[in-house]
């Protein structure tokens, strides 16, 4: 910070402690005024909307959007209330105690001289739960578009929702990082450790501990969609928040949860500040080296040869991807040649089975890319080894395998590049590299014993792709239409099978979560709601007589 620089930040934060305690004012239920909002999540792009104190407890204002409260109905008030309460005491309780012992607290009592947090909830557009905005932080001459508040804002297609308090707590704990952070330590945290921190919470706050319909059960099914996403690169996707979500698991397990805490209060960002923290805590696993173990434990998660390659929460023990299938042809001679182009911090899975001989595998990347290519050979009785390319300075590095598709039944190759450790944009490069797989072997006419083997081979072809595809196509099986009402709560029924069927075969808009478990929870009764808002119907979330008939007549 040059001397100029220091100057004013010196004279604004002068300013600030001049302003501090002016902000502050008698507040009342009922009492209505303006708050600036982010166009890019708002519904409607707005940037200012007029929201009405619905209620206060003894660390919270809650406001909801005057124009969408006044419309709801006095039954629909009293359920919002309600969840209110339960979200307040949740919060004073436990969100907040855990949250704060573990990262640090907010600025308390902050630009408004008000220990209380303030939550705005107002429409906003799909898939955005929630968000925080820094600018809030700042008084408005130096930030015209500030609150001047400690404060969140939530969507109100949550605001009845159990999940009300894991997108609280998500929330929350963005404004620790500012604080810690920005405030304290005077540096700005890359986007995806801190989204990774917040969306970590739900797990540390014990809100996953019951799978079915969590927020991790939510974000696996989306890292199954598409695990080659960048750990780093932030693009605000249900994506992203999956590949963190899945990669922070697997470094808490591994590493303890103290390393998101030492990596917040440390003045560096990112990966050098997760390095620091690793190196305070006496581990000598630097987070390249643990992103590509990471990388094999997602192919594995086997903890019998090296705990490693594994994640030890319950709810993931199960969790494996299924990899990119490469055949070679089961007699002779052959090659096949593939070029794929990877980000920084994400990684492929290349399966290569077929084949009968000895196999080499060439990989070829620009010289000085910094590809790492961890690889496993799978023998027929389905043991493995893991072993690590060694890749030359011009980008290339081979392996040779003998005796492939008899003693040994299929080679994985995981590449991920480590390029670049900071200053990470929106948008990232990407990087190509090349592998060739290329099989030596003949067949003689008539060998029965060659034959034989060959059969035995295209056996466990089919048993390994028919298994690759029950993973991928995890369908249910067609429905003619519903014949019961079905509401909050109805469980283990075919027709809410049916029902979530239907629903995510709308497509995301309408069901983006997907799951179909026969049991009708919050989720299926949202998707509901957007369907028949969709179809011009009461949205109450109950398939009734109108909303049954334009399901039924839609599955025809």
């Amino acid at each position: 910070m040059n001397h100029k620089t220091k100057s004013l930040f010196l004279a604004v934060t002068m300013v600030v402690f001049i302003c501090i305690g002016v902000n502050v004012k008698a507040v009342n239920v009922g009492d209505s005024i303006p708050f600036n909002v982010e166009p890019s999540f708002d519904l409607t792009g707005r940037s200012q909307i007029q929201a009405v104190l619905v209620k206060t407890s003894a660390s919270l204002y809650f406001y909801v959007e005057q124009a969408w409260w006044e419309a709801q109905s006095q039954v629909a008030k009293n359920e919002i209330l309600d969840n209110f309460d339960s979200a307040s005491f949740e919060f004073d309780t436990y969100i907040y105690p855990t949250l704060v012992s573990l990262f640090g607290s907010e600025w308390r009592p902050g630009i408004d001289n008000d220990n209380r947090l303030t939550l705005l909830f107002h429409k906003t557009k799909e898939g955005a739960a929630g968000y925080f905005r820094s600018a809030d932080e700042y008084i408005k001459l130096q930030v015209p578009a500030s609150n001047e508040r400690e404060m969140l804002y939530l969507s109100v297609s949550h605001i009845a929702e159990n999940r009300l308090k894991i997108f609280i707590a998500h929330e929350f704990t963005h404004l620790i990082e500012f604080n810690q952070k920005n405030r304290i330590s005077g540096v700005q945290e890359e986007i995806w450790l801190n989204e990774a921190r917040a969306d970590f919470a739900s797990t540390l706050l014990g809100y996953d501990t019951t799978y079915e319909n969590s927020n991790l059960q939510l974000r696996v099914r989306d890292f199954l969609q598409s695990p080659t996403d960048s750990l780093t690169e932030w693009r605000e996707t249900k994506f992203d928040y999956a590949v963190i979500n899945m990669f922070m698991h697997y470094l808490v397990d591994h590493y303890d949860i103290r390393i998101l805490s030492d990596s917040l209060k440390s003045k560096r960002v990112g990966i050098d500040s997760i390095n620091e923290a690793l190196r305070k805590a006496g581990y000598k696993e630097d987070f390249a080296k643990i992103f590509i173990n990471w990388t094999i434990a997602i192919m594995l998660n086997d903890c019998g040869q090296d705990t490693a390659y594994c994640y030890f929460t319950k709810n993931l023990s199960s969790l494996r991807i299924n990899p990119t299938l490469n055949f070679l042809p089961l007699s002779g001679s052959s090659s096949l040649s593939v070029t794929n182009v990877i980000k920084n911090w994400s990684a492929n899975w290349q399966k290569i089975i077929g084949g009968n001989g000895d196999l080499k595998l060439q990989f070829t990347s620009l010289a000085g890319n910094a590809f790492s290519v961890p690889y496993i050979v799978f023998d027929k009785d389905g043991r493995y080894l893991v072993q690590l390319l060694n890749i030359d300075s011009k980008g290339k590095g081979e392996i040779d395998i003998k005796n492939f598709g008899n003693t040994y039944s299929s080679l994985v190759i995981i590449p991920s590049l480590e390029e670049q450790f900071s200053g990470f944009n929106a948008l990232e490069l990407s990087y190509a590299y090349t592998f060739t797989a290329s099989i030596s072997g003949v067949v003689l006419e008539d060998d029965p014993v060659m034959l034989q083997s060959l059969l035995a081979q295209i056996e466990s072809l089919k048993k390994q792709i028919a298994n690759i595809q029950a993973g991928r196509d995890q369908k249910t099986s067609h429905c003619q239409g519903l014949i019961t009402n079905l509401y909050l709560g109805v469980q283990n029924k075919t027709d809410v099978i049916c029902l979530q069927q239907f629903l995510k075969d709308r497509g995301d808009n309408v069901y983006p979560e997907g799951l179909i478990t026969g049991n009708f929870g919050t989720l299926t009764k949202s998707a509901v709601r957007r369907f028949q808002k969709s179809s011009g119907l009461p949205e109450t979330g109950f398939v009734g007589i109108l909303t049954r008939a334009k399901i039924n007549e839609l599955m025809k």
